[in-house]
């Protein structure tokens, strides 16, 4: 699990099946300091997240091919709550 604020919202005409309805999120990355931590990530969000949100996310696989119903998605990263400030 990692934390991350939420710089952006990404939309797409042409994607997975599997991620159909899911709200695509662009999640940059935090280290412990609160400072920007690699490349900002595209995450599935069903919690309502906002631009500056901080986030908790998930890469587990099992979870994420869980929450959209299929075994061959291509998306890794999820949120799981929404970090109060």
């Amino acid at each position: 699990m990692l934390t991350g604020r939420v710089i952006g919202r990404a939309t797409a005409t042409a994607k997975h099946p599997s991620l159909a309805g899911w709200r695509l999120l662009l999640v940059q990355t935090l280290d412990i300091q609160g400072n920007a931590d690699g490349f900002p990530e595209l995450v599935i969000d069903e919690l309502g997240c906002g631009k500056g949100d901080i986030v908790l996310l998930t890469s587990d696989g099992a979870e994420v091919r869980k929450m959209v119903g299929a075994n061959n998605t291509p998306i890794r990263w999820a949120t799981m709550g929404v970090i109060d400030q």
